[in-house]
């Protein structure tokens, strides 16, 4: 792993400790330690780790004294070690876990600013107890993307552990958008060879840009091939093969009404349809005596 501190910083001892754990481990990624964010660099950042797969936050938390028991993590109510207050040697009086979500935002909004997309940031309180202490559970996770780590250099599996599988997403992280994310957090950046030699991608197997400006265009269509002989002699076979039955089927049709006779008794019918007049109605007459036509 790829440490690489501000110039100018003034780590703590617990800071150092936590540096010296990650000096240790072979896993592929940068530390920028002491990053500077927000406005003009107003703000420290103790570490932002960087892998091929994502970005997490780490908010280092030292001990005034040795303090061993079982460890009660609340993000709302103090850290306790066997219920007892944890006496951290920070003099920050804000929560852990409050102070690490107000630096993952700074930090993705610096990297943001920076164009450059930052994908989910993760978050990570790291306990640096003093060597030969023993405090467990190692690795508490309070929700999703937020987890509070254990660790100095004799007992760091817990801290490697996280490091190396807090983001399970593609190899998004390419050496030179390493490089562009150290430059704008303050950090001396390593070369692009130290990148590659530790295990970083030259070019990025999955970039945040949309799908459509990364799909090559499509290949255009080949041309018409010109129909050859034989589909022009089959083409005007099947034509004339049309025209035939069209002729064929219409020399039927005419057959078939030119022999078509009256039926026998249509003539009948039409006599026997014939209307008769009706004869006009009887109207009485009245006759005198002796009248002949009467």
């Amino acid at each position: 792993m790829l440490v690489k501190i501000r110039p100018g910083a003034q780590l703590s001892g617990a800071e150092q400790e936590f540096v010296d754990c990650l000096r240790a481990f072979p896993s592929t990624a940068l530390a920028a330690v002491d990053a500077q964010v927000g406005d003009n660099g107003t703000r420290q950042i103790d570490a932002v780790v960087i892998t091929p797969r994502g970005v997490t936050v780490v908010e280092v938390r030292g001990f005034r004294r040795r303090q061993s028991g079982i460890l009660g993590v609340s993000d709302d109510e103090p850290f306790t070690i066997s219920d007892t207050t944890a006496d951290f040697d920070d003099e920050n009086a804000a929560h852990p876990i409050q102070r690490l979500e107000q630096a993952v935002y700074a930090v993705k909004s610096k990297l943001e600013r920076a164009l450059i997309d930052p994908g989910h940031v993760c978050g990570v309180v790291a306990l640096i107890p003093f060597r030969g202490v023993v405090v467990r559970p190692a690795r508490t996770n309070v929700r999703s993307g937020i987890d509070v780590v254990v660790a100095n250099v004799p007992d760091a599996t817990e801290l490697r552990i996280y490091l190396e599988g807090f983001a399970a997403g593609p190899r998004s992280w390419s050496a030179d958008r390493v490089i562009s994310a150290a430059t704008a957090l303050g950090v001396t950046a390593p070369s692009r060879a130290e990148l590659i030699a530790d295990g970083f991608d030259e070019l990025a197997a999955h970039s945040h840009l949309p799908v459509t400006a990364l799909a090559p265009p499509p290949p255009a269509p080949p041309p018409p091939r010109p129909p050859t002989r034989s589909q022009h002699a089959a083409t005007w076979a099947v034509v004339a093969a049309a025209v035939i039955g069209m002729l064929v089927v219409f020399g039927v049709v005419v057959t078939a009404v030119a022999r078509d006779e009256p039926h026998p008794g249509s003539e009948r019918e039409a006599t026997s349809s014939t209307v008769v007049p009706s004869p006009p109605p009887y109207r009485p007459r009245d006759c005198y005596p002796f009248q002949t036509d009467c």
